[in-house]
């Protein structure tokens, strides 16, 4: 029978072999959570426009969208794409998401945040009453001009097209005026002209297309403003798509659009980026005035550049378990995929090392015994030997301990050989056998 010491190292050894396969596995599991980081929030911010304008209808919409995996989506109204900016600049701002016009900011002055790619044409308006605004809009000196309120894109862009004319501040009356006030003072002769950025569904660009009284300037230099401002665009707006039966406008008009882009932190979690992206697909895919099926969103880089989640995106659409289950189940499953790697990948090799270490420990059981056996024949073989007598005791009890010895059958060869060895050595002794 194996001694109580052999047994009790033999335990001791199996032991340290589970604590250190147990700590390595909990170490990588640790790094691996550490480097998935927390799970998706379950609110997210969004910084949208003025109550009902563009940006504060795609946001509902965005809402709707994420409401459906159990997200919630709040909403801040703002003044426009300028505010968003800011918002979504200031690291005391809870604001995660928001659209931003592009030609606002570059990736220098806001290193903190990344697209998720444009999702749509903001056509800028000039419209006014009474004398054209001219070719370099010398007919808007000294009048009453609407170009949007603080914090709005559409003053951002018109103070830009106006210095590019050479017309200073105190050269005409600019008010802050929001997107209805505008039209309305317009409509109602309280101001010359209003610069508006603002997309073809907003009523206030169809009324104002429709009413006999108001104009809508053409940009004959748009190639010029492209040149000097990339992020801008061309678009042209048909005849009479205003009013077919009154021919408004009554000829083709060239307008200036820069693009709005969907931007995000750039420590938003990316399940989150996924699923704005997803819903961007399903808000901005139709077809538009001035835009084909399938146009937006699009992977442009602006401003700020794409982030990895949203080039992935466009390159292979949604990632594969969130084709297939519900958002949150997605989630937990994607990440249990990716706990279980560094696991099988430490528990695998040690597995497969266990019957060696098994194998090794049951010859080990033998191999001490035999080593012992091998201590008493050189002691019977030199000179200086103990007396028989001391000998035979040791090898009686090495004997009864390879009797009890309990092994698998495949090891029985070797028990055998042992028991023969010592048979042998008693034999030299020329004692009888026990």
């Amino acid at each position: 029978m194996t001694s109580p010491p052999v047994k009790r190292t033999m335990r001791q050894s199996a032991l340290w072999f589970y604590v250190v396969t147990a700590a390595v596995i909990a170490g990588a599991l640790v790094a691996t959570t550490v480097y998935l980081g927390p799970f998706p929030p379950r609110v997210v911010v969004m910084s949208t426009g003025l109550p009902g304008g563009a940006y504060d209808e795609l946001g509902r919409r965005y809402q709707e969208i994420l409401a459906r995996s159990h997200v919630e989506l709040r909403l801040k109204q703002s003044e426009g794409a300028v505010e968003n900016l800011k918002r979504l600049k200031d690291p005391r701002s809870d604001v995660s998401v928001g659209f931003v016009q592009n030609g606002l900011t570059s990736e220098s002055d806001s290193p903190e945040l990344v697209s998720l790619g444009t999702v749509s044409y903001e056509p800028m308006w000039l419209f006014y009453q009474g004398a054209a605004p001219g070719l370099h809009l010398e007919g808007l000196r000294g009048r009453k001009v609407s170009i949007g309120p603080e914090g709005s894109g559409s003053r951002a862009i018109a103070l830009e097209l106006l210095s590019r004319n050479g017309i200073g501040l105190g050269e005409a009356e600019l008010l802050p005026l929001s997107l209805e006030e505008s039209g309305g003072q317009l409509l109602a002769g309280k101001i010359g002209a209003a610069i508006m950025v603002a997309s073809w569904d907003a009523p206030i660009v169809r009324r104002l297309l429709a009413d006999p009284h108001v104009e809508l300037a053409s940009f004959s230099r748009a190639k010029a403003y492209v040149a000097l401002d990339p992020f801008l665009n061309t678009l042209t707006l048909p005849a009479g798509v205003g009013s077919l039966a009154a021919d408004r406008p009554p000829n083709d008009v060239t307008l200036l659009a820069p693009k709005s882009s969907l931007v995000v932190r750039g420590d938003l979690h990316p399940a989150i980026q996924y699923l704005l992206l997803d819903a961007a697909s399903e808000v901005h895919s139709g077809a538009g005035i001035f835009h084909k099926s399938g146009e937006f969103p699009a992977a442009e880089q602006f401003d700020v550049p794409l982030s990895s989640e949203a080039r992935q995106f466009y390159k292979a659409g949604r990632p594969f378990l969130q084709r297939y289950l519900p958002f949150w189940l997605a989630v937990f499953a994607g990440r249990l995929l990716v706990l279980s790697i560094p696991v099988v990948g430490i528990a695998y090799p040690l597995l497969r090392l266990v019957p060696a270490l098994y194998q090794w420990s049951m010859r080990r059981r033998i191999f001490r015994l035999d080593g012992e056996l091998r201590s008493i024949e050189l002691e019977l073989a030199s000179k200086g030997a103990k007396s028989p007598a001391d000998l035979l005791d040791r090898l009686r009890r090495l004997e009864e301990r390879a009797n009890h010895l309990r092994l698998p059958t495949g090891y029985a060869d070797l028990h055998y050989t042992l028991r023969q060895h010592i048979d042998h050595v008693k034999a030299h002794l020329d004692l009888p056998g026990d």
